[in-house]
């Protein structure tokens, strides 16, 4: 398997306020995915204890995940597009709002499901 250049010595150089704006897309994904990161730490360590003692994880581990997972497709998606920029090819599709969208879906449908059925003690 051949690994792909740097980015930097991939085609020419686009104008600089076209990659600004794909880091700044690059950097607002990547708040987001911290922002999921932690209201997964904090749903794990501060809600309090359910009928299940796994409960909070089952709520809080998802968004931990979908944080990791949003961290890394953001930085493949910027790649991409500075990429396509450099070489003058059209941008490729996005998948990261269709990842978030589905992680959390789930992540809300499994704490509808601890609300409902796992009670406080």
């Amino acid at each position: 398997m051949s690994r792909k250049p740097p980015v930097d010595q991939v085609g020419s150089d686009p104008d600089v306020r076209f990659s600004y704006a794909n880091e700044r897309t690059f950097l607002a994904w990547n708040r987001t995915a911290l922002a999921l990161i932690a209201a997964g730490l904090a749903i794990v360590s501060l809600l309090p204890d359910f009928e299940w003692d796994w409960g909070a994880r089952a709520i809080g581990v998802p968004l931990i995940a979908l944080g990791a997972i949003l961290s890394y497709t953001s930085y493949r998606r910027w790649d991409g597009n500075e990429r396509a920029m450099r070489t003058g090819v059209p941008l490729p599709p996005s998948t990261l709002p269709r990842v978030l969208a589905i992680g959390i879906a789930t992540a809300s449908a499994i704490a509808a499901v601890v609300a409902l059925v796992g009670t406080s003690k």
